[in-house]
């Protein structure tokens, strides 16, 4: 028996009527092809997580010297979770409450070790943000980048945490140490090419890294110029034998590769000992109320380093719309630190930067989004940022911060001197 159409045979259907159904039936099943690549769109658009990360919390994790040798760098923490307080409160990233969880690692590997096994095992982070030191962070590397749990803006810049190929969940945020090294290397062949260099150094990725870097920027004159090397461990009380050394070797230029307690003791010990060599001291150890007030003020007159951010010291920012921002923050939601250090401006410029990034991130907080959009920052500034001065990344790119000016310390504050200086070549 042949088909029929409703009321009408074959036979008395006509063409036009076939062709009309034909197109009909086309619509129907374009539309419900339609419907469905939709439906598989929206379902592929629907929220993302890796563990740590839900509709309402994103949870993060850092371990800080809250006490141990480099508890000077404990301020930093306590900014950051003040900064992540203030986010919170103006309602979260994306409708979401950021979830800081603090551990002291006392500037312990060991202990490093034990607390970011914490954070990742028993916490289920999403992941590690700004774990405070090169031994730290050198310790948890491998086992972070075996988990696939970013390593994010880690707070040292040792070359190997900016190294994408062998170790792509890890970023550190500081500016490389080798090339910071190298601009001082090529800032004494210019301004002291006579100069007799004595070099103190952390024994450990972030000295070795500085030294390296010097060595680099002197180039051939290197062998010739550095008269003397000295080396201390984190763990040594003074390091009054190595400046001995340094100065006995007749050394006229210093170079200190070292965090705030060492680079302290420096200046002040050669106060004391009446020997006033050209001092230059790392970007670590610039901090005016952990280093230079302590060493004494008028003993670390005329102390050399480099910068990226602007000083809170610095007159010149009184009216920065930048630096408003960070003062009124510190007036509210972190009180009791001090607003003139710039361990917290660092520890503001470092969460801003963050927030950055979760925003970027969108609805899409897996571990591999978080890399993905920390390694395509484009011309990202910050308050804090000097003018001029920005962060770009890509994938085979991690450095955050290849721009530094030079400054000087007048007794009272940083002074900045030169052009910004940016150093694109190989990291070490």
């Amino acid at each position: 028996m042949a088909p029929a159409w409703p009321d009408k045979t074959v036979d008395t259907i006509t063409y036009e009527e076939i062709s009309n159904m034909r197109n009909g039936i086309f619509r129907l099943l374009t539309g419900t092809a339609v419907a469905i690549a939709l439906s598989a769109s929206s379902a592929y658009a629907q929220k993302k997580y890796d563990g740590g990360a839900s509709d309402t919390e994103i949870k993060i994790g850092q371990t800080v010297p809250f006490s141990g040798p480099a508890s000077a760098y404990a301020t930093i923490g306590k900014a950051q979770a003040a900064y992540i307080k203030m986010i919170n409160d103006q309602g979260g990233v994306n409708g979401r409450k950021i979830n800081l969880i603090q551990y002291d690692d006392a500037y312990s590997p060991p202990k490093a070790v034990e607390q970011v096994r914490k954070l990742v095992e028993s916490d289920e982070v999403l992941l590690t943000f700004q774990i405070i030191g090169t031994p730290s962070n050198a310790a948890v590397q491998k086992y972070l980048n075996a988990k696939k749990v970013p390593q994010l803006f880690a707070a040292t810049g040792a070359s190997k945490f900016t190294d994408p190929k062998n170790f792509p969940w890890t970023m550190g945020f500081n500016p490389n140490y080798f090339v910071e090294g190298r601009i001082y290397g090529q800032y004494i062949l210019k301004t002291y090419p006579n100069a007799k260099v004595g070099v103190l150094y952390q024994n450990d990725d972030l000295g070795k890294d500085y030294l390296n870097g010097l060595k680099a920027g002197l180039g051939d004159k290197a062998a010739a110029m550095i008269v003397a090397e000295a080396s201390y461990e984190v763990s040594d009380p003074t390091v009054d034998s190595q400046i001995l050394k340094l100065r006995d070797a007749g050394a006229d230029l210093f170079f200190s590769a070292s965090t705030p307690k060492q680079a302290a003791q420096a200046i002040k010990k050669n106060a004391e000992m009446g020997w006033h060599p050209v001092h230059i001291v790392d970007i670590n150890a610039t901090s005016v109320g952990a280093v230079m007030q302590p060493a004494g003020l008028e003993a670390a007159k005329g102390v050399i380093s480099v910068n990226y951010g602007k000083d809170p010291l610095d007159p010149a920012w009184k009216d920065d719309p930048g630096m408003k921002r960070y003062f009124d923050f510190m007036a509210k939601y972190y009180p009791e630190g001090d607003k003139n250090s710039n361990f917290n401006t660092y520890g503001y410029a470092t969460t801003q930067l963050l927030v950055h990034v979760l925003k970027q991130c969108g609805d899409d907080l897996t571990r591999e989004n978080v890399m993905k959009q920390a390694a395509s920052l484009k011309d990202v500034t910050t308050d804090i940022a000097l003018p001029g001065i920005k962060a770009n990344t890509s994938p085979t790119d991690y450095r955050v911060n290849k721009q530094l000016q030079m400054m000087k310390f007048n007794g009272e504050r940083w002074e900045l001197f030169g052009p910004i200086l940016e150093d694109t070549a190989a990291a070490g």
